[in-house]
């Protein structure tokens, strides 16, 4: 009786990195696809159904929100498919984004191909899977659950990572023109993100939202 092969998707924005990916994986672990954003991550992995997906946490495309963006997007129409990021970020921001938004583990990308390869089989078996050091973050990060902590991390994680920016220069007094030079957006896109943020947190206005980010010490 043969056993069916470990399928992935490999999703990174470097066609060089994917390529020495794919050659590095044990040979028990079949390479379904690949995909260079978050659009294109989604679309295959619908398509595909892997079992796995090997995700870089900062991709193009989408409304910016990166790897945790593909994972959230990708829950409702795939479902069973897990996720593995694997990303040359280790900073604890960019772990905890990503395992809220449901990944199962988090590799740098110094790992080895036979340690990213038990890393998938790892995650397919159910366990979570970190290089050393990660675990500590998401470990902080949810030891706060069920106080204001959690709440405003929940709340936080509605908004991409440019909206966060965008929120916080706002809430901070800077005027659209300003908030546009600083991250070298266009005004119309500062008003898009704008009217995003206060329809996800739920608030009617930047007033609101400079009070909203005050009580929870973001500024």
């Amino acid at each position: 009786m043969t056993t069916s092969p470990l399928t992935t998707l490999i999703v990174d924005d470097h066609s060089i990195f994917r390529a020495g990916l794919r050659a590095d994986l044990d040979p028990d672990i079949e390479v379904l696809g690949e995909a260079g954003d978050v659009d294109g991550a989604v679309r295959e992995i619908v398509r595909l159904r892997p079992r796995t997906v090997l995700l870089d946490v900062h991709l193009p495309g989408g409304e910016g929100g990166g790897g945790a963006e593909v994972v959230r997007r990708s829950a409702g129409q795939a479902p069973g498919v897990v996720f593995l990021a694997l990303s040359v970020s280790d900073a604890a921001d960019d772990v905890v984004r990503v395992i809220r938004a449901g990944a199962r583990g988090y590799l740098t990308k110094s790992s080895s191909g036979p340690e990213v390869s038990e890393g998938l089989r790892r995650v397919a078996g159910g366990d979570a899977v970190f290089s050393p050091r990660l675990a500590g973050f998401v470990l902080d990060a949810f030891g706060a659950v069920g106080g204001e902590t959690a709440r405003t991390d929940e709340e936080l994680d509605r908004l991409t990572g440019r909206e966060q920016e965008v929120m916080r220069l706002i809430a901070q007094g800077y005027a659209y023109k300003e908030v546009a030079a600083e991250l070298f957006i266009s005004v119309k896109t500062v008003e898009t993100h704008v009217s995003s943020v206060l329809r996800k947190l739920q608030l009617s206005s930047r007033h609101e939202l400079t009070r909203w980010a005050l009580a929870r010490r973001l500024l």
